[in-house]
C-alpha cells in the first residue's frame, strides 16, 4: 500500500491534482473561520449549544461555518438546490434535454443557468437566515447592516460554488462532495471531545458509547458493501469471421451497481429540505411561519417521512440520469453480444431496466435506513445528539471511496499497481 502511495507522487499530473485538491480544501476551511459582520459571537455560540439536532443538521453542510457565522455559512446548499431544480427541468422539458446531450455548448448553457439558480437560492437563503438571526436578537443594526450581511453570505456561497467547480476540473474527485466531506471530517475532533465530555458528565453511559461505536463500525461496513455491491449480468459475444480470423466468442458481464447514485440522494434530499426550513424561519413571527418551521424541523415525523421519500426518489432519478439501458443494449447488439435467454435489442433493454429497478430499490432503502440511524441512536441512547453514524458517515465513506477509485484509475491507466489491489494481496475490492 505504501509503495502504491509512493507511485502517486511519481506521476506529475496526478501529484499536481492532489496538491491542488488539498489547497482548495484549505481555502474552504479557512473561509469557515472568517466571520461575517454584525453578529454577536457569544449569542451565536449559545444558540448552537442549545440548538440540538436542528442546529447540528444545518451546520453539517457548511462544515461548521454556520456555528461561527463565517462567510461560507451557506456552504454548498444553494448550488445543490439549483442542481436539483435544473436536473428536474432537463427531464421535464425535451428542449433542455436535447440541449444538454447534443453539444458541448448546450452543456455549458445548462451549467451557466445552474450557476444563476445557485445565486438566486443563495439570496433567498441569506435573507431568511439574516431575518431569523435578527428575530432572535443575535444580529444587530439597521437595514444597511443586514444588507451587508446578505451580500457577504451570497458572495461566500458563490465563492464556494467556484471552489467546487475548480476542484472538479483540476483536482481529484467530485468538487462539491469533497467540500462537504472536508467539512464533516474537520468536525470529527470536536465530536470526539464532546462525546467524551458526555461520558464524563454521565449523560452518555459507557455501554451506550460502546453500542454507538459498534453501530458506527456496522454502518461503515454496510456503506462499503453498498458502494461496491453489484449485480453481474452474463453477456455472451457471438463469433465473427473476418477474412481468415475469428473474432468474439468470449463471455463477459455487465456490472450493475446496487447504489448507482452514490451519496447524491442523501445530499440532494438533505439540501432540498433545508430550503423550506430556512424560508419558514424568515416568517417565524407569524403563525404560518412557526407552523412550517415545526413541520420541516429535522427529527419531526413529517420531515423524516419526506426525507425517506426523497432519498428513494433521488436514487431512482439519478440512476435514470446516469444509466441508460437502451444505449447498453444497442452497443451489445452492434457487436454481437447478448444476455443468455434474452433477445437482443429492446427485450435486452427492458430486462436490464427491470433488474436495475429491483436492485436500486434495495440500495435506496438501505440509504434511507442509514440516514435515519442518528434518530434511532438518539432514542435508544437517550441523548440529544450523536455525531457518529447516519448521513455524515455515509457521505464520508462514499466520497472517500469515490476519490480512491479515481486515484486507482489514474494509476492503472499508467500501468502502476492500484492502491486497493496492492494492499489486498492481488484481488482487491475493485477487481472484476
Amino acid at each position: 500500500m505504501f509503495g502504491s502511495l509512493g507511485d502517486i507522487f511519481r506521476l506529475p499530473d496526478l501529484k499536481r491534482r492532489i496538491f491542488f485538491t488539498l489547497f482548495i480544501l484549505f481555502i474552504f476551511r479557512l473561509g469557515a473561520y472568517i466571520p461575517s459582520p454584525g453578529v454577536d459571537r457569544a449569542a451565536m455560540a449559545n444558540l448552537f449549544a442549545s440548538g440540538g439536532g436542528i442546529m447540528d443538521f444545518l451546520n453539517l453542510f457548511s462544515g461548521g461555518a454556520l456555528s461561527r457565522f463565517g462567510i461560507f455559512s451557506l456552504g454548498v446548499a444553494p448550488y445543490i438546490n439549483s442542481s436539483i431544480v435544473m436536473q428536474l427541468l432537463v427531464v421535464i422539458f425535451p428542449y433542455l434535454e436535447k440541449l444538454q446531450k447534443d453539444s458541448a455548448d448546450g452543456h455549458k448553457k445548462i451549467t451557466q443557468w445552474t450557476r444563476y439558480g445557485a445565486v438566486l437560492f443563495a439570496v433567498v437563503q441569506a435573507i431568511g437566515m439574516t431575518a431569523w438571526l435578527g428575530n432572535l436578537g443575535i444580529m444587530q443594526g439597521g437595514f444597511f447592516d443586514w444588507l451587508l450581511v446578505v451580500i457577504t453570505l451570497v458572495a461566500g456561497s458563490v465563492a464556494v460554488m467556484w471552489l467546487g467547480e475548480e476542484l472538479t476540473d483540476h483536482g481529484i474527485g467530485n468538487g462539491i462532495s469533497l467540500l462537504i466531506f472536508a467539512g464533516i471530517v474537520a468536525r470529527i475532533p470536536e465530536a470526539i471531545l464532546q462525546t467524551w465530555s458526555m461520558v464524563r458528565l454521565g449523560s452518555l453511559s459507557v455501554i451506550g458509547l460502546l453500542l454507538g461505536i459498534v453501530l458506527m463500525v456496522v454502518v461503515v461496513a454496510g456503506c462499503i458493501l453498498l458502494q461496491e455491491g453489484q449485480r453481474r449480468l452474463p453477456v455472451q459475444y457471438a463469433k465473427r469471421v473476418v477474412g481468415n480470423k475469428i473474432y468474439g466468442g468470449q463471455s463477459t458481464f455487465i456490472p450493475l451497481k446496487v447504489n448507482q447514485a452514490g451519496v447524491i440522494p442523501i445530499i440532494f434530499a438533505s439540501s432540498l429540505l433545508i430550503f423550506p426550513y430556512t424560508i419558514a424561519n424568515y416568517f417565524s413571527e407569524s403563525s404560518v411561519g412557526r407552523f412550517f418551521s415545526t413541520i420541516f424541523a429535522p427529527n419531526s415525523f413529517i420531515y423524516l417521512v419526506l426525507y425517506v421519500a426523497l432519498i428513494i426518489f433521488f436514487s431512482y432519478f439519478y440512476t435514470a440520469v446516469v444509466f441508460n439501458p437502451t444505449d447498453i443494449a444497442n452497443n451489445m447488439k452492434k457487436y454481437g453480444g447478448f444476455i443468455l435467454g434474452i433477445r437482443p435489442g429492446q427485450p435486452t433493454s427492458d430486462y436490464i431496466t427491470r433488474v436495475m429497478e429491483r436492485i436500486t430499490l434495495g440500495g435506496a432503502v438501505f440509504l434511507a435506513a442509514v440516514a435515519l440511524i442518528p434518530n434511532v441512536m438518539s432514542s435508544v441512547l437517550r441523548v440529544n445528539s450523536f455525531y457518529f453514524g447516519g448521513t455524515a458517515v455515509l457521505i464520508v465513506v462514499g466520497v472517500a471511496m469515490d476519490t480512491i477509485n479515481q486515484i486507482e484509475a489514474q494509476l492503472l491507466m499508467r500501468h502502476y499497481d492500484g492502491i486497493i489491489r496492492k494492499s489486498g494481496g492481488g484481488k482487491g475490492l475493485l477487481r472484476g
